[in-house]
């Protein structure tokens, strides 16, 4: 069983995978517009990914007795500058994720919670790969800026992203 205060900070976490879907997508459609399909397909699994983690922390709190509560999921930015601005926010954003899943994982070890440590262990890692792709990313594309061809050369290898 999980405390009322981990079942409440388990679920806002679940709002920000879900979140972070929707973000994700976003750019993706942004993409998309701009015939940039490899990038765009790289963030559609991104996208899927992070419904898939959003989806492990719905069924821990399920598994544990709590109870998941959905609130309401902000509109993401609907138009972007660039591929840089893109990588860019996303990086940020996995920084941002990471600091979430940090703070779950202080909360559970100041609860004795070993289970919810346990669960948390194992998205920590997976932070890490997280941050470190976009911030390949960001500066493959950096790299890119002066020869354009370059980009397009990124663009159908990131579209090779498997789910």
């Amino acid at each position: 069983m999980i405390s009322k205060k981990m079942e409440a900070a388990l679920n806002s976490q679940i709002n920000k995978e879900i979140y972070s879907a929707y973000f994700y997508l976003a750019m993706a459609a942004d993409l998309r517009e701009k015939y940039l399909d490899g990038f765009a397909r790289f963030f559609e699994v991104q996208a899927k990914e992070e419904m898939e983690h959003a989806m492990k922390f719905y069924e821990y709190v399920n598994e544990q007795g709590g109870r998941v509560v959905l609130e309401a999921i902000d509109k993401p930015q609907a138009d972007y500058k660039d591929v840089e601005e893109i990588f860019t926010l996303a990086l940020n954003h996995e920084k941002f994720v990471t600091k979430s899943i940090n703070d779950l994982m202080t909360l559970a070890v100041k609860e004795s919670d070993y289970a919810s440590a346990g669960m948390l262990d194992w998205f920590i890692k997976e932070q890490i790969e997280e941050e470190a792709n976009m911030d390949k990313g960001l500066h493959q594309v950096k790299m890119s800026v002066k020869h354009p061809h370059a980009l397009m050369m990124l663009d159908a290898r990131y579209g090779k992203r498997e789910d």
